[in-house]
């Protein structure tokens, strides 16, 4: 059994290795780039925990830990077009290195990518990969495209907006655990299992990510605190504290101010008084126990699950 720093090595060294065309170089150069990047390799380090679950060949899931990875570049490389986004972990994004065409080219051929890399498991599992793989695209386009449409959409309902996080964020976590299983031999019920215990892990993470973008520590959190609260953002945050105040109140969660921090206050308090953070935690940890549930029913000897535990720990213990 390999541990998940271990994993994440195996695909590190395998990024560099992927043949892509060299021609025309402003096709594939992005492509190269993007996947050079890093990151922590969450989601094909999940196929290969997943895989490992129920053989100890390991490597033979690592096309599709590959596909995994360059479909959710993919998606990077397209959100960040659509947020104009000027930076991905600390560098250039493509579409300011290469231009938005060139970006949004780049980025279909990716997809072309990870299903070069699907078609090489054997024979006996490609088509339930296939059909898994489509399903969890699509998810995460549909996701996708609500998360664009709740920007001007001022009656999203919770219900709603947990959709979309399930759809955005977490079926591909879902979908990685599944394709990883699925490769290593796991009956119906198992992979299925496994789907679940990664859609609900991923829609605590999502969860958690909106608690810590108000109440994060920003310098361990990594990024801007308060950054929905300034943009108005739908999180699960604003959305319960929508229902929840008093009509006089709804100018300070909706209003602007002119100087940033003094909105980010302004909500906090407001959310702090309707003990909203709190209303969050227990929602987050709701999904996170339904992931728990899902990994306890896996029919797999205890200790071959540990990695799988231990990851979990350190995708959910992050500062705040």
């Amino acid at each position: 059994m390999h541990n998940p720093t271990e994993l994440q090595k195996i695909i590190e060294n395998a990024i560099p290795k992927i043949a892509y065309p060299t021609q025309p170089a402003n096709l594939y150069e992005p492509i190269k780039y993007i996947m050079s990047l890093g990151g922590k390799r969450i989601r094909p380090v999940m196929v290969l925990m997943a895989t490992e679950l129920f053989t100890d060949e390991v490597v033979k899931a690592l096309d599709v830990a590959l596909a995994i990875e360059t479909f959710h570049n993919f998606t990077l490389v397209h959100d960040d077009i659509m947020d104009n986004a000027p930076l991905r972990r600390g560098k250039q994004t493509v579409h300011e290195k290469w231009g938005v065409n060139n970006a949004i080219l780049s980025g279909d051929v990716m997809m072309v990518e990870s299903n070069k890399h699907l078609s090489k498991v054997d024979i006996a599992v490609l088509k339930p990969v296939l059909d898994t793989f489509n399903h969890t695209a699509q998810g995460v386009c549909e996701g996708q495209q609500l998360d664009m449409e709740f920007e001007t959409r001022d009656d999203v309902s919770i219900q709603e907006y947990i959709e979309m996080i399930r759809l955005k964020t977490a079926v591909l976590l879902g979908g990685a655990m599944k394709l990883g299983a699925i490769v290593g031999g796991a009956d119906e019920r198992n992979a299925e299992l496994l789907y679940q215990f990664g859609e609900n892990l991923g829609v605590a993470f999502q969860l958690q990510d909106d608690i810590l973008d108000v109440y994060g520590d920003p310098e361990k959190f990594g990024k801007q605190v308060g950054g929905d609260i300034i943009s108005n953002k739908k999180t699960f945050l604003h959305l319960t504290a929508k229902q929840l105040i008093k009509e006089d109140e709804t100018v300070i969660l909706l209003g602007s101010h002119d100087i940033a921090e003094q909105k980010v206050a302004a909500v906090t308090a407001l959310y702090n008084s309707y003990g909203i953070r709190e209303l969050s935690n227990a929602k987050m940890e709701q999904y996170l126990t339904k992931a728990y549930q899902a990994l306890d029913d896996l029919a797999v000897e205890e200790d071959r699950k540990s990695n799988l535990r231990e990851l979990t720990k350190q995708i959910m213990e992050r500062e705040s």
